[in-house]
């Protein structure tokens, strides 16, 4: 009885590994449809990619990353790129509406959300309208006040973390889990908390 189980297992495993493999190859050619992205990175089963400007200059990425989460850029000028040997976690997020720029060996963590914008308008009677325009699936451009974040080469930024608009994260700087980070990082640092505090220089 074992054995027929165990081989009824098997079975089910092999079924299984062939359904995601063929999968994610389907999101794959889907994905590069949309984006610009060298032929040794990957996007997994649970990633996304939602190119809203319909340019595939705007979301681009280097060699040998690895994608679980999901990438946005919105109509109105956004903009994406990894350099190479990238990790980007599951169910991280990140949103562009000007310019999201990431160096090489960069590791980010899961449930990351990275923000060049305050997503909708501060104004109540616009932000009511963006809410109303968003679930009839209509895009309207706003002033979201966005403004370019940069992390540069070798940054690791741990699962939960915000990183919001107009942030620089030097070289090397290692963002502790649950941080939200509203200000620049120097290079080598390593930084935790809400607020935001340094804890030592890893150089």
């Amino acid at each position: 009885m074992n054995l027929i189980r165990n081989i009824y297992l098997r079975i089910c495993e092999r079924i299984f590994s062939v359904g995601k493999a063929e999968y994610e190859k389907k999101v794959n050619l889907r994905i590069r449809e949309n984006s610009t992205v060298k032929s040794s990175t990957v996007f997994y089963s649970g990633s996304s990619l939602n190119n809203f400007s319909n340019d595939k200059s705007r979301i681009t990425l280097g060699e040998n990353c690895h994608i679980y989460g999901a990438l946005t850029v919105l109509p109105f000028g956004g903009k994406i790129t990894f350099g190479d040997n990238c990790s980007f976690g599951e169910f991280s997020r990140i949103t562009s509406t000007k310019g999201i720029y990431i160096g090489s060996r960069v590791m980010i963590a899961h449930n990351v959300n990275i923000l060049d914008n305050n997503s909708h308008p501060t104004d109540d009677k616009l932000r009511h309208e963006d809410f109303i325009n968003s679930y009839n699936g209509h895009m309207k451009e706003y002033d979201l006040k966005a403004k370019e974040i940069v992390i540069e080469d070798d940054v690791w930024i741990g699962f939960n973390s915000i990183i919001l608009k107009g942030v620089h994260i030097g070289k090397s700087a290692i963002i502790g889990a649950g941080s939200i980070v509203t200000k620049d990082v120097p290079e080598y640092s390593v930084v935790a908390g809400n607020p935001l505090r340094a804890i030592h220089n890893s150089n």
